[in-house]
């Protein structure tokens, strides 16, 4: 299971999320497990069944309005119901201030208070997002990864099949790199999302050639950093006899941390113009997400000339069955 500390989302985003540490530092030893946030109105209230506190507590202003509220006594019974739960830490967003005791308390059973100025749906916004993508499900594989009119391609195959080169031709006719050879997948907010393997820029092995700086040789607006993934193309030797799909009426899937993306498996052969099929396929699918399928359209007009010619047969027969009985008189 991921996890992280509370110092280091702290140091990390203590800019970002305009933070301040209110307990001790000592506090920020505490672990972060969860990428989900709660807003503790109903712990505070006395109802602690199902509270979640492995996650991150959010008090905004109708939080502290409550707890200002409420008698001293009874103000300590319940923070202290609340911090014995071994919750990873308090944010208090729009800078507003909490009660010494809380501070007191917090540093007692050693629980971090940060506050953060940024407005409670800001905040809960922006640390959403970051904590999902801490904790996003993740894999690395050997790929390459382009974005062609749009839409993120995975190029797939055994090694020396021609990725990069592939991947390299569709650079030069305008489309961009995200990540060549090494693909980092991550599954964020429903979505496939791929990135670089490795962090250290946008270089390409070009057997024959070596290694290419994208980046520097084709500009910045040839590069991205991330790309969510809409299709896989498998490129695989071609082979005499293997019965490749040449109608396009049956979907091909492949599953990418428990996420289906469509697959094509395209056979690779000398002389073939791989990168201009790569970019048919990226056009059809954008298509096929319009609503239009060239395969259905097709199959729809192959039907319809078969019943218009089959009406017209049956027409022709019915034609010379009234006219045999005039020829035998």
């Amino acid at each position: 299971m991921k996890e992280i500390t509370v110092k280091s989302f702290f140091e990390s985003k203590k800019k970002d999320f305009a933070l301040s540490l209110i307990t001790d530092p000592v506090t920020l030893d505490n672990k972060i497990t969860s990428p989900h946030l709660n807003r503790p109105g109903l712990a505070l209230s006395g109802y602690l069944e199902n509270f979640p506190a492995e996650r991150v507590q959010i008090f905004g202003e109708t939080e502290i309005r409550y707890l200002q509220t409420i008698d001293e006594e009874i103000f300590y019974q319940r923070l202290k119901d609340v911090l014995t739960h071994n919750i990873p830490c308090i944010i208090v967003s729009k800078g507003l201030t909490l009660p010494p005791l809380v501070e007191h308390m917090a540093n007692e059973m050693h629980v971090a208070i940060l506050t953060s100025r940024l407005s409670t749906i800001h905040l809960v916004q922006y640390l959403t997002k970051y904590l999902q993508e801490v904790f996003a499900l993740e894999k690395t594989i050997h790929a390459t990864l382009v974005d062609v009119f749009g839409l993120g391609v995975l190029l797939t195959g055994k090694s020396g099949i021609g990725k990069s080169e592939c991947a390299l031709d569709l650079i030069h006719r305008g489309h961009s790199l995200i990540g060549d050879d090494m693909v980092n997948i991550r599954f964020i907010n429903d979505r496939l999302v791929g990135k670089p393997g490795r962090e250290f820029g946008y270089f390409m092995e070009i057997r024959g050639v070596g290694l290419i700086n994208v980046e520097k040789m084709f500009g910045i607006e040839r590069v991205r950093h991330q790309k969510e993934i809409d299709l896989q193309i498998e490129l695989m030797p071609w082979q005499e006899n293997m019965d490749y799909e040449r109608i396009g009426l049956s979907e091909n899937y492949v599953e990418h941390l428990g996420v289906r993306v469509p697959v094509i498996y395209l056979p690779v052969s000398p002389g073939k113009n791989v990168s201009t099929i790569v970019e048919v396929a990226a056009m059809n699918l954008i298509l096929k997400n319009e609503g239009y399928d060239a395969a259905e359209d097709w199959n729809k007009k192959v039907h319809d000339e078969i019943k218009r010619k089959t009406k017209l047969k049956n027409i022709e027969s019915a034609a010379e069955d009234d006219d045999q009985p005039r020829n035998n008189s």
